[in-house]
């Protein structure tokens, strides 16, 4: 929650963009895909963009991990899939190249920000 308010600071989103949070370990794409997170880019611009989160794995990822670093990974995950939402807005369209840089950038601004995620 803390780090959904700073992004909403700290970048702009025209467009509503809900975030589901899933407690199991993955989530299926409509492509079948199993992944950790994901970002739904509707065709018709009136139709409502949204982004799915696993967050199952979080006890073990903190047991093994800690709690900073379990949460510096969702919130990574989150990242990734917020940049897809910008290249949509933009753009109207999505694509990988570039995305994990620019989602570790936008980590890094927050932990600027912040004492522990």
């Amino acid at each position: 929650m803390r780090y959904a308010k700073w992004l909403r600071c700290h970048y702009e989103f025209p467009i509503r963009v809900p975030v589901y949070l899933s407690p199991h370990e993955e989530i299926v794409t409509m492509h079948g895909r199993k992944v950790c997170a994901s970002f739904f880019a509707p065709w018709d611009r009136k139709e409502e963009p949204y982004i799915r989160m696993a967050t199952g794995d979080y006890p073990a990822m903190k047991k093994e991990r800690g709690r900073d670093n379990a949460l510096a990974s969702i919130i990574n995950s989150l990242s990734h899939e917020v940049v897809h939402y910008q290249q949509w807005v933009e753009t109207g369209e999505i694509w990988e190249r570039g995305v994990g840089v620019k989602a570790t950038a936008m980590l890094r601004r927050y932990a600027r920000d912040v004492d522990r995620p």
